[in-house]
Formats: structure tokens, C-alpha cells, sequence
């Protein structure tokens, strides 16, 4: 059973979420400050992580900075009004999706369900080798030049995506379609983000060509191919 960890200081939000959570396979722990949080986090093994925006001790945005420093467990984040700066600040700090609040939960179970099965092995798939990069679908791990590259789940699926079709171009809106699984609430300024923090991530390699007005592709040369650049 996926155990997720709730930290919002809404205390009459966890009973009833975590019943409803446990209809869909979901084990909730919630925490109502960050330090409990963080705590709990360093303690046991959750498989993702809720995080309120308006929280006691300081904000959603800053623990949010806080977890990513110390893991790359999925989080989804519950943004006050769903206001688009708290979406763009949330995926720049390392989000992998958020969530407007006042929300339905199963909405929320959607968005869980989405983000966990982004990290579900696929025993089939084999590594994938390009110049300076080695990516592995089925350990969801990635080496830049012989090192280990630590991404967040929505950073290794965008650049899986652009692997297994390097050359192709995807469009923004196809990129949010196919990391999202629905097409509710795209804005185009999300993808831009999670581009620009998987290129740092693999510096020095420029591995992502932008085509203006077009969208993105993979433009390494493949170990095994011809180049795509």
C-alpha cells in the first residue's frame, strides 16, 4: 500500500482524506507543521507528499526547497485560489503537480495515482545510450558522464519521453498532455520550467534543442545511432 504524507495544518482535513484514501489503495500520515513533517520524512518511507501552501513555520514553497534538498519523492502541492505564480513557483522548486484548493479528492487520488505510476518500473524497456548519457527506465536513474544525476519523477519522465523519440519535436501542450494524463488546466509556462531544470541538472551536455514556435527535442547523439541534432 503507497503511503503518502499529508503536511497541511488543517487538522479536520486528514480523518476524512485518509478514509477516502484507503478506498483507493492509499495509506495517509498527516502531518500539521513542517518540522513534523520533515521529520517523519527522514524517519520512514512515504511514497509521495502533499504539501500545503499556507503553512505554519514557513510556507509550502520553502519546505518544498527544504524536501528537495534531501529527496526526490514526488510532491503535489495544494495551491490557495490556484493562482498561476504559486503553480510556476511550486514546479521551479521541484513540484511534480499541484493542485487548487478547494479541491475534490478524487482529484487528488488522480493526481497521485498519475504521479506514482511515472515511477513504475517497465521491465521491458532497456537502457537508453547517448553521448555523455545514460538513461535507465526500468531504476529510473540517469548518468551524465559517468555520474549520477538525481531528478525529480517529472523531470525523468519529460526526458524519457524526449529519449525515446530523439529528433522528434514535441509540442508544449503534447509535452503537459503526455506527463499530466488530462489536458485540465494547461498553460504552456510549465513545460518551459521543467526544461530549464532538467538542463541545468545535465550540464555540461546541452541535451534539449528548442525549436521557436515548435516545442522541444532530444538533440544528443546516440550510441547506437546516427545523430539527432
Amino acid at each position: 500500500m503507497p503511503r503518502i504524507l499529508l503536511i497541511d495544518d488543517d487538522q479536520a482535513l486528514g480523518e476524512p482524506l485518509a478514509a477516502y484514501f484507503e478506498r483507493f489503495g492509499f495509506a495517509l500520515v498527516q502531518a500539521l507543521r513542517p518540522s513534523a513533517g520533515l521529520a517523519l520524512l527522514r524517519q520512514q518511507r512515504f511514497d509521495a507528499a502533499i504539501l500545503d501552501v499556507m503553512l505554519p513555520e514557513q510556507d509550502g514553497f520553502a519546505l518544498c526547497r527544504a524536501i528537495r534538498a534531501e529527496s526526490d519523492i514526488p510532491i503535489v502541492m495544494l495551491t490557495a485560489r490556484g493562482e498561476v505564480m504559486d503553480r510556476v513557483v511550486g514546479l521551479e522548486l521541484g513540484a511534480d503537480d499541484y493542485l487548487p484548493k478547494p479541491f475534490e479528492p478524487r482529484e487528488l487520488v488522480a493526481r497521485l495515482q498519475t504521479v506514482l505510476r511515472r515511477r513504475t518500473p517497465r521491465a521491458s524497456d532497456g537502457c537508453l545510450h547517448f553521448d555523455g548519457l545514460v538513461i535507465d527506465p526500468v531504476t529510473r536513474t540517469v548518468q551524465r558522464q559517468g555520474e549520477a544525476v538525481e531528478l525529480t519523477s517529472t523531470e525523468f519522465e519529460l526526458l524519457l519521453l524526449l529519449a525515446r523519440q530523439p529528433g522528434r519535436v514535441f509540442g508544449r501542450d503534447e509535452i503537459l498532455n503526455l506527463l499530466r494524463g488530462h489536458e485540465a488546466d494547461l498553460y504552456t509556462r510549465a513545460v518551459d520550467i521543467l526544461v530549464s531544470r532538467l538542463r541545468r541538472k545535465l550540464e555540461p551536455l546541452d541535451p534539449i534543442r528548442t525549436l521557436r514556435n515548435a516545442g522541444y527535442a532530444l538533440a544528443l547523439r546516440s550510441a547506437q545511432g546516427p545523430a539527432h541534432a
